[in-house]
Parts: structure tokens; C-alpha cells; sequence
């Protein structure tokens, strides 16, 4: 039996319920009222750089860390029921079964909103509201340390590569995965996979520069760490509590209190 594929009304897709898009279209005026700088990403963004839309029941807003108080604070004013779910990236509005999620930086610390965001800002129009969309580097970066065993973001960062190659700053996108350059090769690689006949849209310098980097470190390093940390929250906690490998998550090497590990931690293993 033959399958069948529906054309996709991109518009129809992109539009939540009209209660929905009331709620979100009065959260984008109440922050532009508020004065608080803000991007727009999740699948907002998504869509406009990939014309891949779907709708879930959350915008995502993004803010620095020194406003994501001022943010839930504008929205508390404005009557929604607002939470700080986890204080080291993560906040909350809600209006009904839909919520903003106010967004600080990444689950694992790592990916903190800062001016270079706001700089590489893209400027679009999210239902009719003119805002500013995350920058596609910054979004592979963040999305590239999501492997979750019920969620894995390397679809996303596919999708990206291949609609905005041309213009995606490489350099800064190497810069911000810095010391976890591993991982942005594994992406590039998979890239290459995906879709053999697109492989020239990743330049050849960096493919050779970050294959060089990794001729030379064949040894295995001093430390005895676990990254696998930054990727999931539950999969590697064999890991550091049993086996004796440091939790990369924690200062020095990453952001994170054992406060914020213990509480992010738990909320996962209640989902």
C-alpha cells in the first residue's frame, strides 16, 4: 500500500488555536512594553530559517540572565501565573494549558545568553509582532548538547546547516563550542551523512582544521570526567555515581552548583 503525503499549508501549520495566539501575541506587547530585551526562538525561529513549522503549546522567549527576573516579573503584571522552574536557565508564564518558557541559558549551563545573541539578532515577524529571532549559530550550539533518550535535537541542527549555510559565521560557531569542539565535528559528520549531495556546504577548512585537532589528541586526558552530562541529565548518572567520573556540569569546568544538578536531575527522573 502506497503512502500517502498531504500538502502542508505552512500558514495553517505555523498558527496556534485563537486563544493561543492571543496569549502569545500579548506576551510579545507586554515585552516590548516592558523595555526588556528579548529574542524569539524554539520553533518560531526554527520555522523561519527552515520553513519547517510546528506548533507547541510554548513560545520561547529568550533573555539575559541579569532580566529573566524583570522578565517574569512584566508577565506576573500583566496577570499570568509565572514560576522560576529552574533557576539557573529556565522560567515560566501560564495562561491556561499554554506557557511562555523564559529561557536564561542551556539545561547544563553551558549555552548562557549574552550580548553576542543580541548582536547576530535576526529581525522577523512572529505573528504580525516585529521581534528578533535567536541567531542560527547560537541555536546549533544550544541545541547540539540535547541528547536526551526521549529527545534529540540533531534533526534541528540538520535542517539549519542545510538552509543557512550560507550564511552562518563558522567562526563564531567554533568559537562558542570552544573546548567541546568534538561534538560540533560529530554534527558536521552526520551532516555529511544526512545529505551526501550538500556535503560543500560545510566549509573544507574547518572539516580539516577540527579532524586536525583531532589527530592530536588521541591520548586519553588527566582528568577523569564525564561530558556525557552536558548531553542528558539521566543517562550518564551511572556514570558519576557509581563508576567515579567527575560530573563536567560542575565548577570548574562547567557552570552548574550541585544545587542545580540535584534539582534539574530530579524534576527529569519525575517526568
Amino acid at each position: 500500500m502506497a503512502l500517502r503525503y498531504l500538502p502542508m499549508n505552512i500558514a495553517d501549520q505555523e498558527r496556534p488555536g485563537p486563544e493561543t495566539e492571543r496569549f502569545y501575541r500579548h506576551t510579545l506587547s507586554v515585552m516590548q512594553e516592558s523595555g526588556v530585551p528579548f529574542l524569539v526562538g524554539g520553533a518560531y525561529a526554527l520555522g523561519r530559517y527552515t520553513g519547517i513549522y510546528r506548533h507547541t503549546k510554548d513560545l520561547d522567549l529568550f533573555v539575559r540572565p541579569t532580566d529573566a527576573d524583570r522578565t517574569l516579573q512584566a508577565l506576573a503584571g500583566a496577570g499570568y501565573l509565572t514560576q522560576r522552574t529552574f533557576p539557573h536557565w529556565l522560567g515560566k508564564a501560564f495562561f491556561a494549558d499554554d506557557f511562555i518558557d523564559v529561557i536564561s541559558s542551556s539545561g547544563n549551563g553551558l549555552c548562557a545568553v549574552d550580548d553576542e545573541w543580541f548582536a547576530r539578532a535576526v529581525p522577523r515577524e512572529v505573528l504580525g509582532e516585529a521581534v528578533k529571532l535567536c541567531p542560527a549559530e547560537e541555536m546549533i550550539w544550544q541545541k547540539a548538547f540535547i541528547m536526551e533518550r526521549e529527545r534529540f535535537d540533531g534533526a534541528d541542527i540538520m535542517h539549519l546547516i542545510r538552509a543557512r549555510w550560507a550564511d552562518l559565521d563558522w567562526h563564531h560557531l567554533l568559537n562558542r563550542f570552544g573546548p567541546n569542539w568534538r561534538l560540533l565535528l560529530s554534527h558536521l559528520i552526520v551532516f555529511g551523512y544526512v545529505y551526501p549531495s550538500e556535503r560543500s556546504k560545510v566549509p573544507q577548512e574547518l572539516l580539516d582544521g577540527l579532524l586536525g585537532r583531532l589527530q592530536e589528541e588521541r591520548n586519553d586526558a588527566e582528568a577523569n570526567l564525564c561530558r556525557g552530562t552536558l548531553l542528558s541529565r539521566t543517562q550518564y548518572l551511572s556514570d558519576t555515581e557509581r563508576w567515579g567520573y567527575g560530573d563536567a556540569r560542575l565548577k570548574p569546568e562547567g557552570n552548574l552548583s550541585r544545587q542545580d544538578i540535584v534539582r534539574w536531575t530530579a524534576a527529569a527522573l519525575e517526568e
